[in-house]
Order: structure tokens, then sequence, then C-alpha cells
């Protein structure tokens, strides 16, 4: 509960987002600079990264390399960025995002990127720190918070509970004070549409959690959601991470699997080498029974996992392989091919260490089915067994593993 509770905690305060205070987007309008009639007396544009078109224009293909896996290409061009601004936090952020986003197809579990994101994070907020004490300036605020959400969430994947509760803390700190940038940018409305939309689901799923949420403004799940399609469509920095969580919450928060699956097919279409969004789209094709397109796309992700392709590791193939097996079993009838397919799904979940994942148990579970229905009944009663073994005592997986081999105890 510790870690479900940092982990939600920390969606309101990763990727590029500090802002909470209320804004109307009743009317969704691009807001500039010059519309705005009256800025904060505090506030100081002049000179900001984070509003600079012309710097938007040159990192424009970096980020969508990073967003594709192209990462030595995304990060060349952060590093050209970074000999020209040695001293801002920008550069800084985004080569640690680029290293996030290596640990991301690997469900959080790979460890091998973690001092250099950590190390990343740690300069964006010693640069921004140091802008900061300067004027206290809201772009220095939104990096702190920023860098200090990210390292906190990263910490509570880690079980470090002391080290996210720290972090945590500080993001909420700068967060509060980043709010004079409101209205300046689609960027500053992504942390309060996470927030408005999450205080109110966690509210409504998590009663023991109820208590907690009394010290935290009241959220708004409806606005939460406009505002976060605003920024998917209008944002530069956070486009594309709106769109990550948007795909998520609709498929599954909301229970709304087409408007997930038009989200899922933009991201994969725009970023055809990311291994996350392309099994993410795959999934929702083959839970929605689009089996021709779901095949096509898995068949597609195992030949980049052949080729050694970034980021297509083994949670990539244990999706792929179970949707070709399943595909096969019950399309096309192809027993050989079926089985050999929930291996490999098998091999997958054990190489990323997800035995207790739906897929895994799932697979032996069809492969007892075709032993069966081929009268190999040795085999079926093997794979029973280890259905019995994986799977929960109130599961059906469990039920008609107990009842096959109960039947067939004598024979």
């Amino acid at each position: 509960m510790k870690k479900l509770l940092f982990t939600i905690f920390s969606l309101s305060i990763s990727a590029i987002t500090v802002a909470q205070a209320p804004v109307d987007t009743t009317a969704m309008r691009q807001v500039t600079i010059e519309s705005i009639e009256v800025l904060p007396e505090a506030v100081k544009v002049k000179g900001m990264l984070l509003l600079n078109k012309e710097v938007q224009y040159e990192l424009e293909g970096a980020v969508d390399n990073m967003y594709n896996f192209k990462y030595e290409r995304a990060e060349k061009q952060f590093k050209s960025l970074r000999r020209r601004y040695p001293e801002h936090p920008l550069p800084y952020f985004l080569m640690g995002l680029s290293q996030w986003w290596k640990i991301v197809p690997t469900n959080i579990q790979t460890l091998k990127y973690d001092d250099l994101f950590f190390a990343y994070m740690d300069t964006t907020i010693q640069k921004a720190e140091k802008m900061y004490e300067d004027d206290e300036n809201i772009e220095a605020a939104f990096f702190l918070a920023a860098a200090y959400g990210f390292t906190g969430r990263l910490h509570s994947e880690r079980s470090n509970w002391r080290k996210a509760t720290i972090a945590s803390k500080n993001s909420l700190e700068y967060m509060e004070r980043a709010k004079a940038g409101n209205g300046l940018s689609p960027e500053f409305l992504f942390g309060e549409a996470l927030f408005n939309y999450y205080a109110v689901w966690i509210h409504e799923n998590y009663k023991m959690l109820r208590p907690v949420l009394m010290f935290f403004p009241d959220g708004d799940k409806r606005l939460g959601l406009k505002q976060l399609r605003y920024v998917a469509n209008t944002g530069f920095y956070t486009g594309t991470e709106s769109k990550f969580f948007l795909m998520k919450i609709y498929a599954n928060e909301e229970g709304n699997m087409n408007e997930a699956l038009k989200i899922s097919q933009d991201l994969a279409l725009k970023y055809p080498d990311n291994a996350y969004f392309q099994r993410y789209y795959a999934r929702l094709l083959f839970v929605q029974g689009q089996f021709t397109r779901a095949e096509r796309v898995s068949e597609d992700i195992l030949t980049k996992l052949e080729q050694q392709m970034p980021g297509y590791e083994a949670v990539s193939g244990r999706y792929a392989s179970y949707i070709l097996a399943y595909i096969n079993q019950n399309k096309y009838h192809d027993f050989d091919k079926a089985k050999k397919y929930y291996q490999d799904a098998i091999m997958y979940a054990e190489i990323s260490n997800e035995r207790d994942s739906g897929y895994f148990i799932n697979s032996y579970l069809n492969l007892a089915r075709i032993a069966n229905q081929q009268k190999d009944k040795a085999a079926a009663k093997r794979y029973y067994s280890l259905v019995l073994q994986a799977s929960e005592k109130k599961s059906s997986p469990y039920k008609e593993a107990k009842k096959y081999l109960k039947d067939n105890r004598k024979s």
C-alpha cells in the first residue's frame, strides 16, 4: 500500500509538471504571453527556455527521437543544448528523462540506468536551485518540482521510502511556488490535470487513503480529463506524456477502450519503435478482437526483439508471444505454432520475473487445454499442475486446474 500511495501520488508531480492552482480551461485556447493582459509582478518570462519557441523548434526532432527510442540521436541534441546553456536545468532534465524512458519498457524493473537517471536529476536540481536563489524565478521552481517528482517516483518504485518522502515533499514545496506561472504554457496544466483526475479517482477507489486526501485540494475528474486532452493536443514537452496517461486512464480507469485505442494507435504510429507504445497498442487491439492487426503488430514486436532494438526486451516479448499464441490457437487452429508461442511467453515471463502475470498463468492454462484436446493427458496434467501452483485459489484458472486434476486422478 505504501508503494501504491507513492506511485499514485507521484503521477501528479512526474514528467515536466508542477502547477496545481485552478485554471479556467472552459474555452481551451492556445495561451501566449501576448494574450495575457496582466502577468503576476514576480513572474519574469524573458529568457525562459521553457517558453522559447526557437529552442522548441530545435528540440522537436530530439524529443521525437527520445520517444521513438532513438536515444543516442536524442541525447546528442540534448548535449548540444547543454553546451550552449550549461547553467540551465532544461538539458539535464531532458537527459534524465531519456534515462527514464530506457527504464519504462522493462516495467520499471531494470536498475542499469538508475545511477545516470539520479545523476541527471540531481544536476537539474543543483542548476535550478542556483537559478531560484538568484531571483526566485518560476521556471527554476518548475524544474525543481519536476526533478524532485521524478526522483521521488523512482525511489518509490525501488522501495526507498525515506528518499521518496523527502523528494515528494520538496516537489510539493516548489510546485506551490511555481503556481505563479499558470497560464503561460500548456506544460503547466499537465500536473494540475493529473492531480484533478487522480485526487477524485483515489477517493473513489481507495477508502483507506481518504484521510490523507483531506490535506489536499479537491479534484475534478471531468476537468482533469479535459485538461489532459488539451495538453495532449498543444503541449510541446508534455504532449506525449499526456497522451501516455490518457491512454492508460481510458483503458484502466474509465473503461473507454475505444478512446484508449485511438490514442494508442496515434502513439504507436508516430513512434513505431517505442516498444511500450507498440505493445500497448497490440494489447488493446487484441482485447477488442482486432486479431489481424494485433497479429501484425505482435510479429513486428518480435522481429524488433530479435534485432535487439532499444527498448524491445522480455516484457514486450511476453505480450507479443501470448497474443500470437492465442490467435494461432483460436483463429487458425495451428496448435504447433500456438504451443511454441505459449512456451515463448512463459520464457519471457520468467526472464522478466513476472510469473504472477496473467499471461504466464494463462499460457500454461492454454497449453493444458491444447494437450487435453490432443488426448495427451500426461502433458495436460503437468500443465494443469503448474497452473495450480501459479494461480490464486479463488481464480478461475485455479478452479479449472483443480477440477481437471481431480477428475483425471486415476487416468
